[in-house]
């Protein structure tokens, strides 16, 4: 029987692989997002839509791979879009989201600030992907960002934990990988389920006050599993199937992040919900 210790290795290049489905590669980063809307400092938000957009990306994604399909969808609408990148390990370059999550917090934190300051707008809304629809809560909970941030939407977020269809179940059978995984890709350790982050996180609540919640998920989701646990309890949470909206949406965790319009037009229509309408197969088209 081979030791332990060299399986440990191929098991976090597993989950590795399995979370790599989040996003294609490319060396684009957020400054080299188009300047005609997406991340255009120049850009002042309307009195049809007064709050900047920050879009948040996924684990081993960026600023631009995740966000081709939803930035200009948002920007054609007349929003002011912007998106970071954040969660970089030293000398991993393109591939972000895997430092500790509390710091990737931080960033963005630091960065929800440069974009009011730069468009003066007292609240942006944030809308992430996967990790990108988790991490902002810690943000709005423990980093002040409740005061400064209108709705969080999350699309097929990992609000309490990835078990990657059942993957990391298979951790404790592999005395130390758990230990590889905290040591190599803290941000994929703390997506675990029981982890030490998910449970600060989640402890006394989902929500805070004053921020409106919304979560789109869909039922064919590998990643953010069981795809209900994605879902949040609060005062103020409208979660959302995307099979509920399309039953033959077959979009799993990559497609409804990357280029889903159904999924897009719920994100629309959590942004401005004084003139939503009715998302359904049809919004494929819009």
């Amino acid at each position: 029987m081979l030791p332990w210790k060299r399986l440990l290795r191929p098991l976090t290049a597993l989950l590795l692989s399995a979370a790599a489905v989040t996003l294609p590669a490319t060396a684009a980063h957020a400054d080299s997002a188009p300047h005609t809307g997406w991340n255009d400092y120049s850009c002042k938000p309307s009195a049809a839509h007064p709050r900047p957009v920050v879009l948040v990306h996924g684990t081993l994604g960026n600023s631009v791979d995740n966000w081709l399909g939803l930035a200009p969808y948002l920007e054609a609408r007349g929003y002011c879009v912007f998106s970071l990148d954040y969660g970089q390990l030293p000398g991993v370059p393109v591939f972000f989201g895997l430092g500790p999550i509390d710091q990737s917090a931080a960033q963005l934190a630091t960065f929800v600030d440069r974009v009011r300051s730069a468009t003066g707008a007292a609240k942006v809304d944030l809308v992430g992907h996967s990790q990108g629809g988790m991490m902002p809560r810690y943000y709005l909970k423990f980093l002040g960002g409740a005061a400064k941030v209108d709705a969080l939407v999350g699309i097929a977020p990992d609000n309490h934990g990835a078990t990657i269809s059942g993957l990391t179940h298979l951790l404790p059978y592999f005395p130390g990988a758990t230990d590889l995984v905290k040591a190599t890709t803290p941000g994929l350790a703390d997506q675990i389920p029981g982890s030490a982050f998910l449970t600060k996180l989640n402890a006394g609540g989902d929500t805070v006050p004053g921020v409106h919640y919304t979560v789109i998920a869909t039922q064919y989701d590998e990643v953010a599993t069981p795809w209900r646990s994605q879902y949040l309890s609060g005062p103020d949470v409208h979660n959302v199937l995307l099979q509920d909206l399309c039953p033959v949406d077959l979009s799993e965790h990559v497609a409804i992040g990357l280029g889903d319009h159904i999924a897009f037009h719920e994100v629309a229509n959590a942004l401005d919900p004084a003139h939503a309408t009715p998302t359904t197969c049809a919004s494929a088209l819009s």
